[in-house]
């Protein structure tokens, strides 16, 4: 499929989805808040260097993002030089910002009064997933929409799924988020009671990684744990952020949530510590500090 593409945000999600469009062979114009980025990104992978949200979004047909936050997110896309000024008729934005379902239904309900489209599209897998082309997308939105555009997403997706209306991508970015912060934190307290213990923690891992207590992240991170390397690219800052939008949807829809709003404390614990630049399996310093309150 031949279109004209636009990618806003290369940071450390962004960048690896960038490439992947590029080497897929599609033109695609970039555009980063911190100029130098963009232009350091263009010289080393190509694409077309653009200057503000809308140059990028100028004749293109899809626009992807990945920025920071729901204000980041508006700006781009509703700003003054903001991508709807410049973008075509019927054209799609797809972002994969993690952001509040809220904002999700507000931008698609803007974008699609004036003929255009918004996809609501988050991702799981990590720096490791983007770089690797095999990230989750859950997406909300236009089912039309979003069939035109799930072609491109593949390029850096190992899963890409419609969950229903706006809205519903980033609710699945939730569940997500909320089952991976429980199983850190077991995960975590798991290891420091093993350490405790004395035992062979290479010899734990392998062997209850064959059994009920495997998962994603005991496979791919109670090593580095053990040896207290926290150098994986989902900061503790941002899930923080995340951890908050969902915590607001609960209080709107009344679910309960006790073990993350909990969680969601331990992790305040590791940035008072320094930590928030850590990735998130850094739960296990303060259990390995004594913090077990």
């Amino acid at each position: 499929m031949t279109a004209q593409l636009a990618f806003i945000g290369l940071g450390a999600m962004g960048a690896p989805m960038a490439r992947h469009l590029l080497a897929a062979g599609h033109p695609v114009a970039v555009y980063n808040r911190t100029i130098s980025r963009a232009e350091a990104f263009v010289a080393e992978h190509g694409g077309t260097l653009a200057k503000t949200p809308a140059e990028a979004a100028a004749g293109a047909d899809f626009v992807f993002m990945c920025v920071g936050d729901d204000p980041d997110v508006e700006a781009v896309v509703c700003g003054p030089k903001g991508v709807m000024t410049t973008l075509a008729s019927d054209g799609v934005v797809i972002d994969h910002t993690t952001t509040s379902a809220t904002l999700a239904r507000r931008l698609n309900d803007c974008l699609d009064a004036s003929g255009r489209h918004f996809i609501d599209a988050p991702v799981s897998g990590g720096q490791k997933g983007a770089e690797e082309g095999v990230l989750t997308v859950m997406c909300g939105g236009d089912l039309a929409a979003f069939r035109r555009a799930a072609p491109f997403i593949e390029c850096y997706a190992r899963a890409c799924s419609h969950m229903g209306p706006a809205g519903a991508g980033q609710l699945t970015k939730m569940v997500n988020q909320i089952c991976v912060a429980g199983l850190v934190q077991g995960l975590a307290e798991g290891l420091a009671f093993g350490q405790r213990a004395g035992l062979d923690m290479a010899q734990v891992i392998a062997t209850i990684g064959q059994g009920a207590a495997q998962s994603w992240q005991m496979d791919n991170r109670a090593r580095t744990m053990c040896a207290g390397e926290f150098d994986f690219g989902f900061a503790v800052d941002w899930m923080r952020k995340d951890l908050r939008i969902l915590l607001d949807e609960a209080r709107r829809n009344g679910a309960s949530l006790p073990v993350t709003a909990l969680v969601d404390q331990f992790y305040a614990d590791v940035q008072a510590a320094g930590g928030g630049r850590l990735d998130t399996s850094s739960l296990i310093t303060r259990l390995q500090a004594g913090k077990y309150t």
